[in-house]
């Protein structure tokens, strides 16, 4: 009888040990897939001025819900994952001319010329300026298929191919791309302004490359000149506390690193003739022992220390993450200046936007968007499972620019002269109208 009982009981054991397991297995699923996180408009951090406020009243997507795909867009893994592995989806193949500059070290830079399909909607000649992520170039798949959407919308682009990212290309001098150099950007924008005199420009920075073009136009002011605006999208800003941040293993940071690190050894190794070899000019830092320090590397930071601080010489990796850092060029922009990121960005470290925000609390032409998912480069938008080729992201730059640019052509029609006066006097600090727009927007303002 009792062993009747036993046996009785234990299916109802069995089945329950069953439901347990299942439920865990949700929990896991729902903790991964960030499924209880509710969706929100961006945070903005911003100064009340009349650019603010159109921008505010005229862009649904900075104060509307950003809804990633319903599964597993609140994963910010997840996108990032999607973004390094796809790019994006049903990608276009835009035509486009490679154009080859040297370098007064003898570095040959390449950028993609892509000329627009359409009329801009302000009728004007305006040349997009697109500096991409770390290792990138303009066959990239988000690249592509962002400069795809611009070119249907009136813009030339220019897309700068990091010097040494391209497969198909050879190294002509011992030195590649570094999270800071702006020689390669800058030598891009001076042949679009010398071919097209006519043009404005907007500048577009994706994570390495919004640093890049921020300490560019932080650099010099006559940098800014003909530049109508700039975004920077999920960018660090500070070389050195990234990287501090990128050993701690929270969000998997640590574990990014060391595939980053691997991509960057592959790229560097494919370069190895041309950067170490004989016949080759090599910095007088840079010998064949740090080959082999490359070859057990797996972090940036080691990478960064052993080969690429070298190519500028700089004496310490401290001093390259400084002076390589836009952070200390920021306070210098005085074009309109958007910088996105994502809150759940595993890249990014949540004590980095403080950056992004301080300067947004200071500054009138400066405003910070922090949509609570998207991960690194990835905003994906979808209704259940599949993405859609044009992320938000996409689009939140296409809209910002067009608006901008109305905005400033409102401003030259002078039909909101009261609503402006704040932004003419902070521009006037340095003339930029003046330069922007050869004099004209001033001096309709001054009427």
């Amino acid at each position: 009888m009792n062993t009747m009982l036993e046996t009785s009981e234990l299916p109802a054991v069995f089945d329950g040990v069953k439901l347990a397991a299942v439920a865990a297995v949700l929990y896991v699923i729902v903790r991964c897939l960030n499924l209880k996180s509710p969706t929100a408009p961006p945070e903005l951090m911003y100064q009340d001025s009349a650019l603010a406020r159109f921008l505010l009243k005229s862009c649904p997507l900075l104060t509307k819900e950003y809804i990633p795909p319903l599964i597993w867009g609140k994963s910010g893994h997840i996108q990032t994952a999607l973004y390094g592995k796809m790019g994006r989806v049903r990608s276009p193949h835009p035509y486009g001319l490679r154009k080859y500059l040297t370098m007064p070290d003898g570095a040959t830079a390449t950028f993609d010329l892509f000329e627009p399909c359409s009329e801009h909607c302000t009728g004007e000649d305006v040349t997009m300026v697109i500096c991409p992520g770390i290792a990138n170039h303009s066959e990239k798949q988000y690249i592509r298929t962002f400069v795809d959407y611009a070119q249907k919308n009136g813009y030339r682009c220019a897309v700068l191919n990091h010097l040494g990212a391209l497969p198909n290309i050879e190294l002509t001098s011992p030195r590649m791309f570094t999270y800071g150099c702006t020689w390669e950007f800058g030598a891009m924008v001076n042949y679009i302004k010398k071919t097209y005199p006519q043009t404005q420009l907007v500048v577009v920075g994706f994570s390495l490359g919004g640093n890049i073009v921020c300490k560019y136009l932080g650099e010099s002011q006559a940098n800014q000149e003909r530049v109508l605006c700039c975004v920077s999208l999920c960018q660090g800003y500070s070389a050195l506390r990234a990287q501090e941040t990128f050993m701690q293993w929270d969000h998997c940071r640590r574990f990014y690193n060391f595939l980053m690190a691997d991509n960057m050894k592959k790229i560097i190794l494919s370069h190895r003739q041309a950067l170490f070899g004989d016949n080759m000019k090599k910095p007088q830092s840079l010998s064949d022992a740090d080959l082999g320090k490359l070859y057990t590397a797996t972090s940036l930071m080691q990478i960064d220390d052993n080969v690429m601080r070298k190519f500028h010489g700089y004496s310490s990796l401290k001093e390259y993450y400084e002076e390589e850092s836009c952070l200390q060029y920021l306070h210098r922009i005085y074009v309109p200046l958007l910088l996105v990121n994502a809150a759940d960005d595993p890249l990014v470290h949540e004590s980095l936007l403080s950056i992004p925000r301080a300067l947004a609390e200071k500054r009138e032409n400066v405003m910070h968007v922090l949509p609570l998912h998207g991960g690194h480069l990835g905003f994906f938008e979808g209704s259940v499972l599949f993405p859609e080729p044009l992320t938000w992201m996409d689009k939140l730059v296409y809209w910002i620019l067009c608006l901008t640019w109305g905005f400033l052509k409102l401003a030259l029609a002078s039909k909101w002269k009261p609503m402006i006066m704040n932004l003419q006097d902070f521009f006037c600090e340095l003339n930029l109208f003046e330069r922007i727009f050869h004099g004209e927007l001033l001096y309709s303002l001054r009427d």
